[in-house]
């Protein structure tokens, strides 16, 4: 269907593509990997026609229809959510928008002289939009964005009164109503919680179409993708299986690769002790220039490259009392919405809540309460004796200096320390290189998040309250940072939407909104995330409801 053809492509000193060739079939599951400025998103782009190769060549068949969703969303006002989605949804939204025009125009008394005309376009536009099955547009428009979250008042509400989070949802919606041929997909569920997310891989697995994206949800990718393609230093390497069996066959390449390389330089070895030491030697000057000539053709095995993973050790932190947060009685209402009515529950020394819940149930409600950045109307939060606590929400971003670099900033919040030990926090945390070198106003929300993390976890609080610590991260950074927090000594509440986090450390499970997903009473799962999915027999609230 897609195919790249050894392609080159180079931006200034910096090589993206070196011969790299690859194919995407149709019905294609395919996941793209590698590691941050590899050229997932040239590779994208090109696939669009938005960049092109300095040699090789793509190939995209003319009639094939390609959605592209990516992480830049455009402005997005003066509709409704359901009409935003579908106006960018392809040529059936198109169409939809003219047949709402056309009709508009029979009604203008001021346009009787032009209506055989409309009458025509409108019979046109009305078997067209027909025969691609528009008249379930809207219902179908309705259906995926209930799955992306919506409720129905902001389904017909302003798409201009939403935040960035949830306008991307409606622009990923954008995507999959317009059910191209070919879907791009990079990093779909970076604003989705879990609920959507499991949504959306039950969308995709039963998508007729291709699907190339990328995915820091290890999870996401495992169910979906049957093939990755992995971009390694200019080149396209094509495993068939999902990202666990990737990981496991890159893992045998390279070994094999490493004992090839280790065998090879053994014989070239061999070889060149015989032509050192005969060199000189008349009798077997012929032998000496053939096995040299044989050297020169022989094609050189290069160690396998590997990706370096720094470990981050946590400090031991000071020890809290036994009771950590001590909540009774909690009342929380926004307007005629009420979030608590009546809750209460002991978080003790050493546990680590996972606070699971739909949207709107109260989630990061909760924990700006215990971080104290919100009050409750009535009831009490209590924190234990000899806490010290380290809140992590999208809006610890804020308190970067945007005029410093990394490791500018770094070296302001820790001076007493050496400047080995924080390029070694700044290299855990992904920030190796020229990286540590970046002024913060020009990281990316990830990078951000990344930074706000290192600084937050490196002279460790004992209580950690944690809002989606995972968004954003790559899977590196976030396997090593669940392995660190595996080591932590102190007590953990959080709420995430990554399920490789939720089973690596939640030993207590919080649904909020009870059991059926109406009544108010939380439930507490004194277990871990895979025992309370075996337990509930769903992987979070509202899936079943």
């Amino acid at each position: 269907m897609i195919s790249f053809t050894n392609i080159n492509k180079q931006y200034g000193k910096q090589l993206i593509f070196v011969e790299a060739s690859f194919q995407l079939n149709p019905n294609d599951k395919v996941g793209l990997v590698g590691p941050n400025g590899a050229g997932k998103t040239t590779l994208f782009r090109m696939v669009v026609g938005e960049e092109s190769p300095d040699e090789g060549e793509v190939s995209v068949p003319r009639k094939t229809t390609i959605g592209y969703f990516r992480q830049d969303v455009e402005e997005m006002k003066g509709r409704s959510v359901i009409d935003e989605a579908i106006a960018g949804s392809g040529r059936v939204g198109d169409l939809h928008h003219e047949l709402e025009a056309l009709q508009q125009a029979m009604e203008d008394p001021d346009r009787a002289d032009e209506m055989d005309r409309i009458l025509e376009r409108f019979g046109e536009v009305q078997e067209e939009y027909e025969h691609l099955g528009g008249y379930t547009l809207e219902a179908h428009a309705r259906e995926v964005l209930h799955g992306l979250g919506f409720e129905d008042d902001q389904i017909d509400g302003d798409v201009g009164a939403l935040s960035g989070g949830w306008k991307m949802r409606v622009a990923l919606a954008r995507v999959l109503l317009g059910r191209p041929d070919v879907l791009l997909m990079d990093e779909p569920t970076n604003h989705l919680d879990i609920e959507s997310i499991i949504w959306l891989e039950n969308f995709l697995k039963a998508y007729p179409g291709a699907l190339l994206m990328t995915s820091h949800d290890r999870e996401f990718m495992n169910r979906i993708v049957s093939r990755i393609a992995e971009i390694d230093a200019g080149e396209i390497n094509v495993y068939s299986g999902n990202y666990e069996f990737y990981e496991r066959e890159r893992a045998i390449r390279g070994a094999n690769q490493q004992a090839a390389f280790a065998r090879q330089q053994a014989m070239l070895a061999k070889e060149q002790r015989f032509i050192d030491r005969f060199r000189t030697h008349a009798a077997k000057a012929a032998q000496v220039q053939s096995r040299i000539k044989a050297l020169d053709k022989i094609e050189k095995i290069e160690l396998p490259r590997t990706r370096v993973v720094v470990k981050f050790e946590f400090r031991t932190p000071p020890r809290s009392g036994d009771q950590v947060a001590v909540i009774e009685n909690l009342h929380k209402s926004y307007g005629k919405r009420v979030i608590y009515d009546g809750f209460s529950v002991t978080v003790r020394r050493g546990e680590r809540w996972a606070v699971m819940g739909r949207n709107g149930a109260g989630k990061s409600t909760l924990l700006k309460l215990i971080a104290g950045e919100a009050e409750p109307d009535s009831g009490s939060v209590t924190l234990g004796a000899s806490l010290q606590m380290g809140y992590f929400a999208q809006q610890s971003l804020d308190v970067l200096d945007a005029s410093l670099t990394v490791s500018e900033q770094l070296q302001k919040d820790f001076p007493q320390d050496s400047i080995g030990s924080l390029r070694t926090l700044a290299g855990a945390f992904q920030f190796s290189g020229e990286d540590v070198d970046k002024k913060i106003r020009a990281l990316s929300g990830g990078e951000k998040s990344r930074l706000a993390m290192a600084r937050m976890l490196y002279n460790p609080p004992n209580f950690l309250v944690l809002d989606e610590p995972t968004n954003h991260l790559d899977l590196a950074t976030k396997e090593m940072l669940v392995e660190a927090l595996k080591e932590f000594e102190g007590t953990m509440i959080f709420v995430s939407h990554d399920r490789m986090f939720l089973r690596g450390l939640a030993n207590r499970v919080l649904e909020l909104g009870g059991e059926s997903g109406k009544d108010r009473t939380p439930v507490v799962y004194p277990g871990t995330y895979d025992e309370y999915v075996q337990r509930m027999g769903h992987e979070a609230p509202g899936i079943y409801a």
